[in-house]
């Protein structure tokens, strides 16, 4: 049921985002197909969950399945979409070296990097992909010479039937990892390069597979939607990046068939295509899950392996670092747009060991929940896998806005920028327009000042630009305080038992209309009138007046002081709030702050 749900939302999602593609289900079709069988095994976005812990197979089980579809037919391929080696302590305690040797063993034959692949660096990426026995391809990292960084597609022929693979990683990677991880390559446009190769190797092959970490979330630009779309001649396109389960496919108006098999290896996906005289005959997608899969032995040799890494790595990660009394929330869905216990306490950890004003962290960079109970070293990494930094910098107010404003930019979508925030609170008007949607931003139970500058720690992540947090790469680091998760543990052993809930600091409300101030009404009191003295008046001869210029006075300026607002400045100069708010170009007529400069009408 969980399938069918989330199959049925994605298809409704593609037919109203991209109805010009013509997306639609793949139809089950029970005719038989005519010439060569050729079968397509494909994971994507595995994040290095190597384990089996339900509904994850792990590596032995998927390799098991492998083994079960080469017996039946040995014209079979395993490939993977990318976000494979990046994700788990069982990854990140070596650099991913540990999932290279369990994908050789497996028996992969190409893999596309997503941009969590690029975590590492990319100089260690290239030295991952010289220690796999299989390619790694990406037709669109290029260096900034121009020159691609991977080859761009392999052509393999299997009984006869000649296959290309050509590969394409989402550019999404140039801040969806950390931008010093990329410096000096640049992500070109996917479907312009898969148009590219397309069109060069179709006469050479039988069947155009497109491996892409390009995903089909509606947040993105380049999806495989827009691929399959602009570029016609592509039997099927292997997806990842988005998480998506394609329970059995999905075919575009150009009959491209799109298959993608959700992540942590809770499925395998299957592909099968019948192949005769050079063209397709028929092609079908369908998934593999541990409810379908019970029966298969997984790999005792991949099994075998993944135990003795495990085993080289328990001292390390059983060591019992901290307690919690309560559950601790990082699920990928409630990180990524809302405020959670783990988000609060994270970014606490950070403002806490940095004495910091503020703390900012990216939702997306919290990758799973602490169990109530003792907590483990290994539970920390596992929580925080990527081996940040915690920073400081000085930011300007009007920096922290655009921040805010940047993190919730999909709310409530899911997105990885989400904010999870320490020493501020702030509310997000979802009808109001993207870049303008946060307001009531307080910091130290003040209103947040544009002008002031304020000391805001963060990870080393978003501090350069990661999740499009750009405003913040201007600034030069002020401090370093060591990693994320030493910083999460230490806090966490400051706290005793972790007992922490949410307070509110991130809320859904409409951007308050604030009326202007009513003028006060006083009563006069009457004067009474003095008789007068008149004083004789000596006539002067009148003197013809010359025709005066017609020149406005010049502008004055009004500096804003504390307690102000546009209504009580407007009275001062006998004008109106709207006058000056018009004048002055003010956005939001609330929204001034000690220090500003305002134009006053001329005639005031």
């Amino acid at each position: 049921m969980k399938i069918w749900k989330t199959y049925v939302s994605l298809l409704l999602t593609a037919c109203l985002l991209f109805g010009s593609v013509g997306i639609a289900a793949a139809a089950t079709d029970t005719t038989p197909g005519t010439g060569k069988h050729i079968t397509i095994l494909h994971t994507n976005d595995t994040h290095a969950r190597a384990v089996e812990a339900s509904p994850a197979m792990g590596y032995a089980k998927v390799a098991g399945i492998a083994d079960k579809y080469r017996s039946e037919n040995p014209n079979t391929l395993l490939l993977d979409a990318g976000d494979a080696v990046h994700g788990t302590t069982f990854a990140t305690l070596v650099n991913g070296e540990s999932i290279v040797k369990v994908m050789n063993e497996m028996g992969y034959q190409a893999i596309v990097p997503g941009n969590h692949e690029f975590n590492y660096g990319s100089k260690h990426l290239v030295e991952l992909a010289d220690m796999m026995n299989f390619p790694m391809l990406s037709a669109n990292v290029k260096k900034k010479d121009g020159t691609r960084l991977f080859d761009p597609y392999l052509i393999k022929e299997v009984d006869g039937v000649k296959i290309g693979i050509i590969a394409l990683t989402t550019p999404e990677t140039m801040y969806k990892t950390n931008p010093k991880n990329v410096e000096g390559l640049d992500i070109t446009d996917p479907a312009a390069e898969a148009k590219l190769l397309v069109n060069e190797i179709r006469s050479k092959v039988d069947v155009v597979v497109v491996l892409g970490h390009l995903g089909q979330d509606a947040s993105s630009t380049d999806t495989s939607f827009k691929v399959v779309k602009e570029v016609p001649g592509i039997d099927v396109f292997i997806d990842g990046h988005s998480h998506t389960i394609l329970q059995d496919g999905l075919v575009s108006d150009n009959g491209t068939l799109i298959a993608s098999a959700g992540e942590y290896t809770n499925f395998v996906g299957v592909i099968d295509l019948w192949v005769d005289g050079g063209k397709v005959t028929k092609k079908q997608a369908s998934l593999i899950d541990e409810t379908e899969a019970k029966d298969i032995k997984p790999n005792e040799k991949v099994a075998a392996l993944v135990n003795s890494i495990q085993k080289e790595q328990e001292p390390i990660l059983a060591e019992e670092v901290a307690n919690t009394a309560i559950l601790l929330d990082g699920k990928r869905e409630q990180v990524r747009a809302g405020e959670t216990n783990l988000g609060d306490l994270l970014a606490d950890a950070l403002r806490d060991v940095s004495n910091a004003d503020i703390a900012l962290t990216n939702g997306g960079g919290i990758r799973a929940s602490i169990e109530k109970g003792i907590v483990t070293k290994g539970d920390i990494i596992t929580v925080l896998p990527f081996g940040n930094q915690v920073v400081t910098l000085d930011v300007k107010g009007s920096d922290v806005l655009a921040a805010l404003e940047n993190g919730v930019a999909s709310y409530p979508e899911p997105s990885g920028g989400f904010p999870q925030v320490s020493g501020m609170t702030f509310s997000i008007d979802t009808s109001a327009a993207e870049g303008s949607r946060v307001h009531s931003v307080t910091i130290g139970g003040k209103a947040l000042d544009p002008e002031a500058t304020y000391t805001l720690a963060t990870n080393d992540f978003t501090a350069v630009g990661g999740d499009e947090y750009t405003m913040f790469n201007k600034y030069t680091i002020s401090g370093m305080y060591g990693a994320m998760d030493e910083a999460l543990i230490e806090y966490m052993q400051k706290l005793g038992a972790v007992d922490i809930k949410t307070d509110g600091r991130i809320k859904e409300a409409k951007t308050p209309v604030v009326e202007p101030e009513a003028p006060e009404t006083e009563t006069p009191t009457p004067a009474t009138p003095k008789p007068e003295t008149p004083k004789p008046v000596t006539p002067k001869p009148e003197t013809p007046s010359k025709p005066t210029p017609n020149k406005p006075a010049p502008a004055k300026v009004y500096v804003v002081k504390s307690g102000d607002s546009l209504y009580s400045i407007s009275k001062k100069y006998n004008t109106t709030w709207q006058a000056l708010q018009k004048l002055n170009s003010i956005k939001n007529p609330h929204w001034i702050y000690p220090g500003q400069q305002l134009k006053l009408p001329a005639a005031s």
